[in-house]
């Protein structure tokens, strides 16, 4: 029989990963305000080097929760990012999530 504190261990242990980390939840949030950000603007919100960036953003379009447009304007390379419906759905998913955590802890 499980008591309530392996139902909140529970909570923590399913909670999406991809999601969870820092940079990536930092990533999705800012996305999730917008239609399409620059890569740059990512980089300059989210604190990260443009490789952290990239690497982090790797990972959450290979997780299907991001597209990448890969353009130029002029002779410049322009990178956009935008929050896919999945990823949007996760990020949802991922705030109800720690919710229910947060009101399932005792703090006594």
């Amino acid at each position: 029989m499980k008591g309530p504190g392996q139902a909140v261990l529970d909570g923590v242990l399913s909670v999406d990963r991809l999601v969870h980390e820092p940079a990536r939840l930092a990533i999705l949030s800012v996305l999730s305000g917008a239609e399409q950000v620059d890569f740059g603007f990512l980089e300059t919100v989210c604190r990260l080097s443009k490789g952290n960036l990239s690497s982090h953003l790797s990972r959450l379009e290979a997780g299907g929760l991001v597209a990448i447009e890969k353009t130029y304007r002029g002779r410049k390379p322009l990178t956009r990012v935008a929050i896919t419906p999945v990823g949007r759905s996760a990020l949802a998913h991922y705030r109800r999530q720690l919710a229910a955590l947060v009101g399932g802890i005792d703090t006594k």
